[in-house]
């Protein structure tokens, strides 16, 4: 039988809605089938915790007196972005401090959220209604006005499996990959992981509302890179496929779930904890929500090859990926991961707490995902 929104809110409002994490709804379905699954069930959540590049926060401060128009800022030594108002800037996740080694944007985002001081420096050119032209102070997460994640590409359905068939050892965004195929890594939390449980986002849209780094956030768009093309395998996108711009008042927020990452070689990156709720309104949806690690795959590709065309070479489970060695060709690839599923059983335990004890409801999609995408390269002309 069909379910609504509105009447998995009303159990919720009442602390009747019966709620699994996508982990523990396996079993679930495996014992009970899943049109009895789909009756019972009312809402399946899901994590992952993971670095995020595309990521950073807006920012604003407030005005001085007298008041000044930033066009050149820097907190913590990381550039804010001056092409805004007066006042306003954007820390990008991956910009790196001018004066404090190994830090970034990623990090500042932390340190506010964790309630600590920061230095800020701006400059301007002055005009005659903002006369200051430079300023020095210091602030707090609480001592500004507003301060939210805006997230341009976040929760990659899927993403590639990284290894190295040079001699070469490579440091990259997928971390140090060792010669001769001696390792490989990954970046899901697979069977938990938000959009691996609803694949083609019949339940998330434009308001969708989320855990986002430890505080409430919604779904604000279509990611970046948003693409449909890729091959599916029991219905799941083997590769970087949809993608979900979020927004979240930082003011919420716990440091626990936002780390600044410093990743070798690459640069900063921000590791976010974000779970999705996922409704049970019909049993297809809670066939989807109830997919294990053995039929989601993911392709394994050569990074030593610098081209965007790099060569696919084989695909794996993330059954035996989490098995800790994959084979390939007659030898033995140890693998590992770089997003953290105890931080996605966190987060989908989390949201889940929250919803049986009334603090999280629903929320109706005002406008769907598009149905397709597809990723258009730069050409250089």
């Amino acid at each position: 039988m069909a379910k609504t929104y509105e009447e998995i809110n009303e159990k919720i409002r009442k602390g009747k809605a019966v709620v699994y994490t996508a982990e523990e709804v396996i079993d679930i379905v495996r014992e009970k089938g899943v049109e009895k699954a789909a009756e019972e069930v009312d809402v399946v959540t899901t994590g992952t915790f993971g670095a995020m590049c595309s990521s950073g926060a807006f920012l604003n401060f407030g005005h001085s007196d007298p008041p000044i128009r930033m066009a050149n800022i820097r907190v913590n030594g990381v550039e804010g972005y001056g092409g805004l108002a007066a006042v306003d800037t954007y820390i990008g996740a991956t910009s790196l401090s001018e004066t404090k080694p190994n830090y970034g944007g990623a990090h500042l985002i932390e340190d506010l959220i964790a309630g600590k001081r920061v230095d800020l420096e701006a400059w301007s050119p002055g005009t005659d209604c903002y006369v200051r032209k430079n300023i020095r102070s210091s602030f707090t997460l609480d001592e500004i006005n507003e301060a939210y994640l805006f997230n341009p590409r976040n929760v990659y359905q899927n993403y590639s499996i990284a290894t190295n068939t040079s001699d070469t050892t490579l440091h990259t965004y997928m971390g140090k990959l060792l010669p001769r195929m001696k390792n490989a890594t990954y970046s899901s939390a697979g069977q938990l992981s938000p959009l691996l449980n609803d694949p083609h986002l019949d339940t998330k849209g434009m308001g969708t509302r989320i855990f986002l780094g430890g505080g409430i956030g919604y779904v604000s768009w279509q990611g970046t890179q948003f693409n449909t093309t890729i091959p599916e395998r029991n219905g799941i996108p083997t590769g970087g496929s949809r993608t979900l711009a979020l927004i979240g008042d930082m003011k919420q927020m716990d440091a626990k779930f936002v780390r600044g990452l410093d990743i070798y070689g690459y640069g900063t990156s921000l590791a976010i904890g974000v779970g999705i709720p996922i409704p049970i309104l019909n049993k297809d949806i809670m066939q989807r929500a109830a997919i294990t690690d053995d039929q989601i795959y993911s392709t394994m590709y050569d990074y030593s090859v610098t081209s965007r065309s790099r060569p696919a070479l084989r695909q794996y489970s993330y059954a035996e990926m989490k098995r800790g060695i994959i084979e390939y060709e007659g030898h033995g690839i140890r693998t590992s991961p770089l997003s953290s599923y105890k931080g996605a059983r966190d987060v989908a335990g989390k949201l889940k707490d929250w919803i049986e004890h009334s603090e999280f409801e629903l929320t109706v999609p005002s406008m769907p995902l598009p149905k397709e995408g597809k990723v258009q390269p730069l050409e250089i002309r």
